[in-house]
């Protein structure tokens, strides 16, 4: 019998914790996932399951047996990654997480792009901007806007973010516009939650504004704020990619322009470079390359 399909097999009910949810996945009879099993245990010489009527479980020497097969899997599946890089071919799932905004837009684009290129690649695509366990969720990789990247995960940087104050004609026609920092006190400002929650910082030359902010509306969504000053709710500061066809068509107001806000980086971030699929590393490159350059 084919051990590398024992190895799967065995994989797979451990995970499952279940003869018969195995055989439904795998499409292979009960009786032979049994037989896969018994191989895997005459193989290595030891009870890998304790079996009761209600559900299977990995005994000592399984949890030993569950390490080293991860570990087989892993390798053949970059072997063969690797042997069809080198045919042009890449295929494989690649699961993404990234913020609302910049996922659904420039980030799109370019995974359509490498998808054109690498047609058995396919791309899961969450788009949240709250923070995600990459481990926990089964991500390969999360796109994100900061300056403070994950210190636990490998950061390649993508691009650079600028962001705008923005508000509606309407707003400034009922508030005023501010020229100063410090006139901000006197307007209602919205903010992200983790991004610009508590303060916002602006510089003029040789001056420096630190302003500590106490915002009536916070979010973690980006959409949420750009939809919230859009119905004249306040100022916010949002990423010039997203508010720029706004400004032209004269639907924003681009306020103190002569301040500089702080400048965002645009990270991809993942968690080892040394289980790092082909495929994702591929795509990573890719959008490294696309984004040279780029200042949105």
């Amino acid at each position: 019998m084919d051990k590398l399909t024992a190895i799967k097999v065995f994989l797979s009910v451990a995970e499952s914790g279940s003869f018969t949810k195995t055989s439904e996945q795998m499409d292979i009879s009960k009786p032979m996932i049994t037989r896969y099993v018994a191989l895997m245990e005459e193989w290595l010489n030891a009870r890998l399951f304790q079996r009761t009527t209600r559900k299977v479980a990995l005994t000592e020497a399984g949890e030993q047996a569950l390490m080293f097969c991860q570990k087989i899997m892993q390798s053949t599946i970059e072997m063969e990654q690797e042997m069809l890089a080198r045919q042009g071919e890449l295929r494989g799932l690649i699961r993404i997480s990234s913020n609302g905004s910049f996922g659904a837009t420039h980030l799109t684009q370019a995974i359509n792009t490498f998808l054109v290129q690498h047609p058995k690649v396919s791309v899961q695509l969450d788009l949240s901007d709250r923070l995600v366990d990459l481990v926990a969720e089964r991500m390969d990789l999360v796109v994100r806007i900061t300056n403070h990247p994950d210190p636990s995960l490998i950061a390649r940087k993508l691009a650079d973010c600028h962001s705008t104050l923005v508000a509606t004609p309407t707003y400034i026609a009922q508030y005023g516009e501010p020229l100063h920092p410090e006139d901000l006190h006197q307007h209602r400002y919205l903010t992200h939650a983790n991004i610009n929650r508590r303060e916002w910082r602006f510089c003029k030359g040789k001056e420096e504004v630190l302003l500590e902010l106490h915002s009536q509306f916070t979010s973690n969504e980006t959409g949420a704020l750009l939809n919230s000053v859009l119905a004249n709710n306040g100022i916010a500061m949002l990423p010039n990619y997203m508010v720029e066809e706004f400004v032209r068509a004269g639907q924003l107001k681009a306020v103190m322009s002569d301040w500089q806000l702080p400048v965002h980086q645009i990270y991809a971030m993942y968690p080892s470079r040394h289980k790092l699929p082909l495929v994702v590393r591929k795509l990573i490159d890719f959008l490294v390359e696309s984004f040279q350059g780029k200042a949105w």
